[in-house]
């Protein structure tokens, strides 16, 4: 599973990475962990408010910071 953090590196994007981490771990599922913080590709998902988080090359979720339970359930 590939696992991409959108943003910029601000304190929202580091506590998505951490808790799309922990959900990941939590679940067992082998993933890979990529930080994409170039604008331009951010902006080739579509994506104008980050955080973001893309699982398999789609947006899951863009502009909050969902609970570790909610990233589970997108995960699964």
């Amino acid at each position: 599973m590939k696992l991409q953090i959108l943003g910029t590196g601000c304190a929202k994007c580091n506590n998505l990475m951490q808790a799309t981490e922990k959900a990941a771990q939590a679940l067992g599922v082998p993933y890979e962990l990529e930080k994409v913080t170039d604008l331009r590709q951010i902006m080739a998902f579509g994506v104008m408010t980050t955080p973001a988080l893309v699982v398999d090359g789609k947006v899951k979720v863009s502009g909050k910071v969902p609970s570790v339970e909610e990233i589970k359930a997108m995960l699964q």
